[in-house]
């Protein structure tokens, strides 16, 4: 097993590097684009069982959407549901015989962490315009401005920290313990780095809602807060 800090490149694509991480990326990036389109290419009035449990997924994710960030879930589906379902299926691929779960490397997780962050601004300028959103820097006040800056990129800092450190600690023990013991014995260890790989996913998307419902809700206050005083 290679450092999570060190990636080596297996071939290159004229000057670009490509790592092992990248190409289980897309491997991942293929397996849901094509089951999403083979999964909801006969959607019916009358769902099957597959449609039926699809739908269960969908409206749970709604559901948790909504709750967390008292909003419709619509506009926020597809990066929240898309984020998820990556972290997920990227964690649980460890489950394959040599591979290496993408987001036990470093730069996975700080790609990830900065889509979260690009995602703040987007939803932030789309909710209060750039004006709106600008200002919700100055909140409680302009003296605020450069520590909600620092805000905004430490805890984007803390996303990746938090994902890299649990995959790739559950990783390494895996690793450890099967070098050691033999295949049969790290089974249940391998059960709770599948559990944990599906937590750390739910984590990084309720954090990420957390962000951009904050965002979205201080962008929207700002401007009518701004009309209302003399």
């Amino acid at each position: 097993m290679t450092s999570p800090l060190e990636s080596v490149a297996l071939f290159h694509l004229g000057p670009v590097p490509v790592t092992a991480a990248v190409l289980v990326t897309w491997g991942i990036m293929l397996a849901l684009a094509l089951g999403g389109f083979f999964l909801t290419r006969r959607l019916s009035l009358r769902p099957t069982r597959v449609q039926a449990l699809l739908e269960t997924v969908v409206e749970t994710l709604d559901g948790q959407i909504e709750e967390t960030m008292r909003v419709p879930a619509a506009a926020y589906r597809p990066f929240v549901g898309t984020l998820f379902l990556y972290i997920l299926t990227a964690n649980w691929s460890s489950l394959i015989p040599g591979v290496e779960p993408p987001t036990a490397k470093l730069e996975t997780d700080a790609a990830l962490a900065l889509l979260v962050f690009i995602a703040v601004i987007v939803f932030g300028i789309r909710a209060g315009g750039v004006r709106g959103y600008l200002a919700s820097f100055a909140a409680p006040n302009p003296i605020m401005i450069p520590l909600n800056f620092i805000e905004n990129i430490t805890r984007t800092f803390s996303l990746l920290v938090r994902l890299f450190g649990n995959v790739m600690s559950g990783v390494f023990v895996i690793g450890i313990v099967l070098s050691l013991a033999g295949l049969l014995v790290p089974i249940p260890l391998m059960a709770l780095d599948l559990l944990t790989g599906a937590v750390q996913a739910y984590i990084f998307a309720v954090l990420a809602m957390v962000f951009i419902a904050e965002a979205v809700g201080e962008a929207e206050h700002r401007p009518s807060q701004q009309r209302k005083d003399p």
